[in-house]
C-alpha cells in the first residue's frame, strides 16, 4: 500500500467512526410535563387558545388607541362651473374648456379637547382588554393549580392503596399460617381477602379519576386528552406566614378583575367628558382654488360648524353617560366586597388545611402506627381478634390519605389566593 495514502485513510476511518457516535439529536426525546406545576402553566402559557385570543384582543385594542385621537381624512371636492363655456355648443369635462373649476379641500376639525378625550376614552379601553387577558391568565393558572392538585392526589392515594394492598397480603399469610395450625378461623382468612378485593375496587377508582385530571390536565394545556403526563412530584412549597392587612392591599392594587373595572371606570368618566363637550360645536375648514382656462383665478376660504341646537337631546345623553359612571363605580364596590370575603374565606381555610395536617401528622398517624403494632402483636397472640387489626390498618391508611388531602385542600386555596391576587405568592 502506498505510504502517502495509509494516513489518509486512517483519518477517513476516524471520521466515520466519530460520526457513528455522535448523538441522534432528531430522536432525542422531548420533556413530558407533567412533573411539576411550573411545566405545565409554561406549556398552556405557550399553547392554551383561550389566551392567546386574550392577547390578541388586548393588542387589537392597544392599535385602537391612535386611531381614536387622529383627525378623520380630509375631503377633496371638485365642481366644474358653466359647463359649455357660455360659448361652445358641446359640453366639456375639461377643467380648463369648462367656465371655471373649483377644488376644494375640507378638513374636519372637532371642537378643542374632543380628540384627546376619544384617545382616552380607546386607552382605558385598552386597558379593560389588558385587564382580561391578565385575568384570563389567572382563571387558567387556577384551574391549572387546582386539577394539578387533584392529579397529585389521586396519585398518592393510588400509591398509598397499593402500599395497604401489599400490607393486607402480607396479613393474609399471617392469617392463614395462623388458621393452619388452628389458632384463628377460617373467617379471618376470608376477611383478609374481602379487604383486598375491595381495595382492588377502590384501586380502579382511583385510576380512573387520575386520568380524568390527567384529561383535564392535556385540555388545558392543549395537548391531546390521552397523552402521557409525568407523575408529579411534589406540591408547591407554601409561603411562610400570611399578613391579611398586606394582602388585602396587595388585592385592591394587583387584582386582574379591580383593573378591569377601574379602566372601565376611567372610560365612562372620559366618555361622561366627551357628551358634555357635544355642547360646543365641531368645525369643517376648507380652502378653494378656482380655476380658469388654464390658470388659478381666485382663492376661496371655508368654515361651517354644526349648531348644537338640540340641547335636550345632549342632556339625556350626558345623564347617561353619568349614570355609566356610577354603575361603574357600583360594580367595582361590589366586586371588591366579594374578593376581600373570599380573600378572607381562603385564608382561613388554609390555615385550617395546614392545622389539620399538623395535627394528623404529629399526632394521630404515630397514635395509628403504635395501635396497629399494638394490634399485630395482640393478634399474633391471640389477644385481638382479627377485626381490630383491620381497623387499625384502616386507621393507617386514613391518616395518610387525610395528610395528603390536607396538603391538596392547602395548595387549592393557595391557588384561590394567587387568583384574587392576580400573581404568584
Amino acid at each position: 500500500m502506498n505510504n502517502s495514502f495509509a494516513p489518509w485513510l486512517l483519518a477517513s476511518f476516524l471520521a466515520a467512526q466519530a460520526l457513528t457516535t455522535l448523538p441522534a439529536f432528531a430522536d432525542v426525546p422531548q420533556t413530558t410535563p407533567g412533573a411539576t406545576l411550573q411545566s405545565l402553566l409554561d406549556a398552556a402559557r405557550l399553547n392554551n387558545p383561550e389566551i392567546a385570543a386574550a392577547r390578541l384582543e388586548a393588542q387589537a385594542a392597544d392599535e385602537r388607541i391612535q386611531p381614536a385621537g387622529a383627525l378623520p381624512d380630509p375631503i377633496l371636492r371638485t365642481e366644474l362651473r358653466d359647463l359649455n363655456n357660455q360659448r361652445e355648443s358641446n359640453p366639456s369635462l375639461f377643467p380648463g374648456r369648462v367656465g371655471s373649476t373649483k377644488y376644494t379641500l375640507i378638513q374636519a376639525v372637532p371642537f378643542w379637547g374632543k380628540r384627546d378625550l376619544k384617545r382616552e376614552v380607546a386607552e382605558a379601553d385598552a386597558a379593560q382588554a389588558k385587564g382580561r387577558a391578565d385575568g384570563a391568565w389567572t382563571e387558567l393558572a387556577t384551574r391549572i393549580k387546582t386539577t394539578y392538585a387533584a392529579y397529585y392526589l389521586q396519585t398518592q392515594a393510588t400509591a398509598l392503596t397499593r402500599e395497604i394492598l401489599d400490607l393486607t397480603a402480607s396479613l393474609e399469610k399471617i392469617t392463614q399460617a395462623r388458621y393452619s395450625g388452628g389458632l384463628v378461623p377460617q373467617q379471618d382468612v376470608i376477611r383478609a381477602q374481602v379487604e383486598q378485593t375491595a381495595l382492588r375496587s377502590e384501586l380502579v377508582a382511583q385510576e380512573n379519576d387520575r386520568h380524568h385530571a390527567m384529561v383535564k390536565l392535556n385540555a388545558l394545556v392543549k395537548r391531546p386528552p390521552q397523552a402521557d403526563l409525568a407523575d408529579p412530584r411534589q406540591l408547591s412549597p407554601l409561603p411562610v406566614g400570611f399578613d391579611q392587612i398586606a394582602l388585602e392591599n396587595q388585592l385592591r392594587t394587583r387584582n386582574p378583575q379591580l383593573a378591569g373595572d377601574d379602566a372601565r371606570i376611567a372610560a365612562a368618566s372620559k366618555s361622561r367628558e366627551l357628551v358634555q363637550r357635544n355642547r360646543y360645536p365641531d368645525f369643517n375648514l376648507g380652502i378653494s382654488p378656482i380655476q380658469r382656462g388654464n390658470g388659478i383665478s381666485e382663492w376661496e376660504l371655508m368654515i361651517e360648524m354644526n349648531i348644537p341646537f338640540q340641547q335636550e337631546s345632549r342632556r339625556s345623553q350626558e345623564r347617561e353617560a353619568q349614570a355609566l359612571l356610577a354603575a361603574a363605580e357600583a360594580r367595582k364596590e361590589s366586586t371588591l366586597n366579594q374578593l376581600m370575603s373570599a380573600l378572607s374565606e381562603n385564608l382561613s381555610a388554609l390555615e385550617t388545611a395546614q392545622r389539620t395536617e399538623a395535627l394528623t401528622r404529629n399526632e394521630l398517624l404515630p397514635q395509628a402506627e403504635l395501635t396497629y403494632k399494638a394490634a399485630l402483636a395482640g393478634y399474633e397472640t391471640g389477644k385481638v381478634d382479627f377485626a381490630t387489626l383491620l381497623e387499625a390498618q384502616r386507621q393507617i391508611r386514613k391518616a395518610k390519605l387525610d395528610i395528603v388531602k390536607s396538603q391538596v385542600d392547602a395548595r387549592v386555596r393557595l391557588a384561590e389566593i394567587e387568583r384574587l391576587l392576580g400573581e404568584d405568592l
